[in-house]
């Protein structure tokens, strides 16, 4: 019988790493981008002076996908981190399509409707994530395919939210249209990708040997993990609750800050902006991948992780008292803010697991962590929200980049000083 395309690929990508590494990141960095166009476009419009209740429908719509989308990292914790490599494909694909039918319906319901669909919406994407990188974790270049995955939600909140505005401005396609029609644009990418994906061969031996094997894992396994690690992981995790609570603030209402602040953007803005963060963020962590010692990089994450909180305050006080303008202010928390965010969601956890040697899958922590921030996103919003409070996003927005400034690195030197002293009293093998 002759090969099929998939397994001659596959063959080829396991004999050249090169090769691997190249198809591996655009894969993940393509489906993970084509994923985002189901999800952040509606945050493009404004559904200026449509309400319920005397709630604005944007505040609801978000709210909504964020409360489903928060659910779905919960239930993720289980799916994710059971799903083997074999069913990772047709996962991704059913809860992507089961995302984009209520963007159907959106328009054709009346507005309390519309609001459960963005509920409905949210409720599949949580778990998109985990299940791409699943395919990428425990292998020698993680560091470079994560960080290449991670900058896709960077560059992909910038694109996709500008293919909405071009689709209402130049098109001239309802708000409530935008949505759908601006998922179908990324479809075909999403089905090459999903392909690629599908076609990398397993972590090699020589994987195996440096990053330790990370195998499916079940409930009892998962309760004796988090356990075991109470205590670091919750001085990790409590530093990334805050920066998803800025980062998913700052990603969804930029929009409505710009407004407040009296600019205009054009379609590109939000791709511009969004492109010099990912650059930026790309320049400051890839050099990482060649820190060998797996507990020298999580000290180094740490410092940088740090760091990219105290860029997002001081570019947050510099703007307040008018050293810098929308534009550059918006370029600088989100390098910051990026900066922080992207290593939990790629390489932080990897690295922590092939430093302890512990059993257990990166995408599992990495559910784990974001089911807790995106559970305090939805929090803020839920009481925002029915408290009525007065929706000054820009004052808010200044607020939290302040507060990250200090808590994020005051968390992590925490954290730090418990890694080092479990460190010290376990076997883990120095590395």
């Amino acid at each position: 019988m002759k090969p099929s395309g998939s397994s001659v690929l596959q063959r080829r990508l396991a004999a050249d790493p090169a090769l691997f590494t190249v198809v591996a990141s655009l894969a993940a960095f393509g489906a993970y981008t084509a994923m985002y166009a189901f999800r952040k476009p509606f945050s493009a419009a404004t559904f200026s002076g449509q309400e319920i209740g005397g709630i604005s429908l944007k505040v609801l719509f978000v709210v909504a996908q964020l409360v489903g989308y928060t659910l779905s990292k919960f239930l993720g914790i289980k799916i994710v981190s059971e799903a083997g490599a074999g069913r990772r494909i047709a996962l991704i694909a059913g809860l992507i399509g089961l995302a984009f039918l209520p963007l159907v319906l959106l328009p054709q319901v009346p507005p309390w409707a519309q609001v459960v669909c963005l509920f409905v919406n949210g409720l599949p994407l949580g778990m998109i994530w985990g299940l791409i990188f699943g395919f990428l974790e425990g292998r020698r270049v993680t560091e470079f395919l994560g960080l290449g995955m991670s900058v896709s939600f960077i560059f992909a909140s910038g694109w996709t939210k500008s293919v909405g505005v071009y689709l209402i401005s130049r098109w001239a396609v309802p708000e409530l249209w935008m949505p759908a029609m601006a998922g179908l644009v990324f479809v075909p990418l999403l089905v090459m990708c999903l392909a690629l994906l599908a076609a990398l061969p397993a972590p090699s031996v020589q994987d195996i040997a440096e990053r330790s094997v990370r195998a499916p894992m079940d409930g009892p396994q998962r309760r004796q993990f988090l356990a075991r690690n109470a205590v670091s992981l919750a001085l990790l995790i409590l530093p990334y609750v805050l920066l998803t609570v800025y980062r998913d603030l700052r990603d969804t209402f930029m929009a409505d800050v710009l407004k407040e602040l009296g600019v205009r953007p054009d379609p590109s803005f939000f791709a511009r902006v969004e492109s010099l963060v990912g650059v930026g963020v790309l320049a400051a962590l890839a050099g990482l991948w060649w820190i060998r010692d797996h507990w020298k990089a999580l000290g180094t994450y740490h410092v940088l992780i740090s760091l990219g909180a105290i860029l997002v305050g001081g570019s947050t006080l510099a703007f307040q008292r008018g050293w810098l303008g929308p534009a550059a202010w918006m370029v600088l928390t989100g390098l910051g803010g990026y900066l922080g965010y992207v290593p939990f969601n790629s390489v932080l956890f990897d690295r922590l697991l092939a430093a302890t040697r512990q059993a257990g899958t990166a995408a599992f922590l990495i559910q784990v962590a974001d089911s807790v921030g995106y559970l305090a996103s939805a929090s803020l919003y839920l009481q925002r929200t029915f408290s009525k409070a007065s929706p000054a996003w820009t004052q808010l927005t200044q607020n939290a980049g302040l507060g990250l400034a200090v808590l994020v690195p005051l968390l992590l030197a925490a954290s730090w000083i418990s890694l080092k002293s479990t460190r010290r009293k376990s076997l883990w093998p120095e590395r």
